[in-house]
């Protein structure tokens, strides 16, 4: 297994649209270790899609431990079926945008359907945080991330906020 490197804003890699996974071979497993991997080792990450470590795949990570013990689950070419019209707001973050975090407005509801790693097909309507960070994991599949659910003044904030913190870590190298 290995750690990848996570992408974050501004790389353009995030705004890419990935493709679906068409074989569930060795390689695709290799894919999720990593990811997984990658997860885990990030500290504080719940969920993580393959476009974040620069993999133009829909492929999707996540586990939320519930009482401390973790809950992984891949999802591979995932499809939202049905979102609900019930709404509720909550305070997200990214492992592509590091050290920020904004209230997003998401359905309260969401049911899906994705492939497992074995390449058979799920379908499941998730509620509270999985559903949240499906909705999440997702849009970047997309190309989309959760600060452009913001106003376009904060976005630009934010994205110089974060360059000012690489070209300061870069200079400390």
């Amino acid at each position: 297994m290995a750690i990848l490197e996570i992408l974050t804003i501004p790389d353009t890699r995030l705004k890419h649209k990935s493709v679906d996974v068409d074989r569930f071979d060795q390689s695709l497993q290799k894919t999720i270790e990593d990811m997984f991997e990658t997860l885990y080792a990030s500290g504080n990450g719940i969920g993580l899609a393959a476009p974040q470590v620069g993999i133009k795949k829909r492929i999707v990570v996540i586990d939320i431990k519930k009482d401390d013990v973790s809950n992984p689950i891949a999802f591979i070419n995932p499809k939202i079926i049905k979102l609900s019209e019930e709404k509720f707001i909550n305070e997200e973050g990214c492992l592509s945008v590091p050290e920020y975090y904004a209230d997003v407005e998401r359905s309260k509801e969401v049911e899906v359907e994705w492939f497992d790693n074995a390449g058979i097909r799920k379908s499941t309507t998730f509620t509270g945080l999985m559903s949240i960070c499906i909705q999440h994991e997702i849009d970047h599949l997309d190309g989309i991330l959760f600060i452009d659910y913001l106003s376009k003044l904060k976005r630009k904030l934010v994205i110089e906020k974060l360059k000012k913190i690489k070209k300061k870590n870069k200079t400390n190298e």
